[in-house]
């Protein structure tokens, strides 16, 4: 291996500070290219960046079809997460471009967020400390865990640290997943169904699984409007999965009683028509954003990219 070899590394939490498992890199003989810092590189970044490197370390960047055709040399991208959404990965597949994921490295840092954006809906936190720091005194009635319905659609590492955590609350769980796996929950607290059901019967409900196959919203206007009145829907998965015309209709008429959201599309998002609503709690994409989740994907990723180029 030639000190030439070049590995590309595009994750905003690995360009805006360096991280040692990247930084090791170099120990193997290669050179470590990095996008701009704590941004997401554009596709005009990209089409400079990639033409020399064997590896990419890539993160939630859209990777086009014209950003493939220029990586000629590239042999793996490997990334610090576990969604390939933002990846042709037809397209690499046959120019021979291995895909390689940090499974279940974030897992733990998404389930605790989107606990966390489950009491701030059911308790009105955000709404709370804005009126507060605006000078008034608002007491909204609240709504506690325990005793409620929760679905959950996807029980796959993060989901089923979801579904734990709730069963753990009190709550009872309705899940949906076509493997459904095993979690090891006891039967009074968990039960699998299929989506429609599990519409009718969640209070609170939250994602945890990649697209449908043909690219569609999972949960449209129908599927939306036949969700229990007031509804708590949290998306730490993936903006697409929720159409947004629909959900912003039953969001206004109250359908869906609050958005609790991590994701968008595209990031940050162009309009505020969803992200400003009244009733949508928003955070900035930062689910697997701690320091014990970013350590573990990042050691992952390299630990993969090594093994790829290293044959």
């Amino acid at each position: 291996m030639t000190t030439t070899a070049r590995i590309l590394v595009t994750p905003r939490s690995l360009t805006a500070e360096p991280h040692p498992d990247v930084e090791r890199l170099r120990d193997g003989g290669f050179d470590i290219v990095y996008s701009r810092p704590g941004a997401t590189p554009t596709e005009d970044e990209l089409l400079e960046l990639v033409p020399d490197c064997v590896g990419w370390l890539a993160g939630v960047e859209p990777v086009t079809p014209r950003v493939v055709e220029a990586a000629g040399n590239l042999r793996v991208i490997s990334r610090n997460g576990v969604g390939v959404d933002n990846l042709p990965v037809d397209m690499l597949a046959k120019k021979g471009v291995k895909i390689m994921i940090a499974e279940g490295a974030n897992a733990l840092g998404v389930a605790e967020l989107t606990i966390g954006l489950v009491f701030s809906a059911l308790r009105s936190i955000p709404r709370a400390d804005a009126g507060i720091k605006a000078g008034d005194w608002p007491r909204m009635r609240g709504m506690e865990i325990r005793g409620r319905t929760v679905g959950i659609i996807g029980c796959g590492a993060i989901g089923r640290e979801v579904a734990r955590m709730v069963v753990a609350l009190g709550a009872r769980v309705i899940a949906h997943d076509p493997a459904r796996p095993n979690l090891d929950l006891p039967s009074s607290a968990f039960e699998y169904a299929d989506v429609d059901d599990l519409m009718g019967e969640a209070e609170v409900l939250s994602l945890h699984c990649p697209l449908p196959k043909d690219g569609s919203s999972l949960l449209d206007r129908k599927r939306l409007h036949s969700a229990r009145p007031g509804l708590v829907l949290v998306n730490t998965a993936r903006a697409r999965l929720v159409d947004e015309d629909a959900l912003i209709e039953a969001l206004d008429a109250g359908q869906v009683g609050c958005y609790a959201t991590d994701v968008f599309e595209p990031e940050p998002p162009v309009s505020l028509r969803l992200a400003g609503h009244e009733r949508v709690i928003a955070t900035s994409h930062i689910g697997g954003f701690t320091a014990e989740s970013v350590d573990r994907a990042t050691r992952i990723a390299a630990d993969n990219l090594l093994s790829a180029l290293r044959g």
